[in-house]
């Protein structure tokens, strides 16, 4: 993802990835609030099915208990798959294998971490140092910046959306990965939430539960902000992103 200049007004510049996804509604927050809705009524469509059969085996046949816990097995399974593919946007990723003389130049992970940590507070550099998630508040929320996708964390930070988006320039260092979606976030946060495929959306629990263990702090520091809070320095965090648009 190219990235534009950065403006006052997020509204005001526009992401040129947008001209390829012209047919999605510009996303808002009205538009985010009945996503939630929808994706809400979709795992329940998913399990009251399952949980329906399992009751109705159990009153008709005591005997088909078995059946109707596997039924039960299936309403859980199901909701916790769509987590899992949310909290992928943002695991970690294998360093990616390049041809001599193609991939990132020595020391340029280092020279990114500097270059992005200029960007941010030292709170949200020492969560990012801890995590590999980056820290940002926006109008739609709290967001969490990964090298392949992001989380937005809302609803006073009950709710997660989980966007898979990239950079389509792979020789980059993960950092400076993380910088370009930054900026192009702090530039356009409608158009980013837009563009980004949404991979999940869903309780907090559900997304922290998936997560890696290192990961998991940063999650917790943005629900907090979200509910109101401040991003605390002191709070401890765990030492120790490949989708595209």
């Amino acid at each position: 993802m190219p990235v534009p200049a950065i403006s006052a007004d997020p509204g005001a510049v526009g992401l040129p990835e947008l001209a390829g996804v012209h047919w999605r509604a510009r996303v808002d927050d009205r538009r985010l609030r009945r996503m939630g809705w929808v994706w809400t009524g979709w795992t329940l469509a998913h399990t009251i099915p399952f949980v329906a059969v399992a009751v109705l085996l159990m009153l008709v046949q005591p005997l088909a208990v078995p059946v109707a816990l596997i039924s039960i097995i299936h309403a859980w399974i199901i909701p916790e798959l769509y987590a899992q593919r949310g909290a992928n946007v943002v695991r970690p990723r294998r360093p990616r294998q390049f041809a001599p003389g193609t991939g990132p130049a020595p020391g340029a992970e280092r020279v990114a971490v500097g270059l992005l940590g200029d960007l941010v507070d030292h709170r949200a550099r020492a969560l990012y140092a801890d995590t590999g998630l980056l820290l940002e508040r926006g109008r739609l929320g709290i967001w969490l910046v990964g090298q392949a996708g992001a989380l937005l964390v809302r609803s006073r930070g009950r709710r997660v959306h989980c966007y898979c988006v990239g950079v389509k320039e792979h020789s980059l260092p993960p950092s400076d990965r993380v910088a370009h979606l930054l900026l192009a976030l702090r530039a356009d946060e409608q158009g980013f939430a837009t563009v980004a495929n949404m991979a999940f959306c869903g309780a907090r629990w559900r997304v922290r539960r998936r997560l890696d263990r290192a990961q998991r702090p940063a999650l917790e520091a943005a629900a907090d902000v979200a509910a109101g809070g401040l991003l605390s320095a002191q709070k401890p965090a765990a030492k120790a992103l490949a989708c595209r648009t």
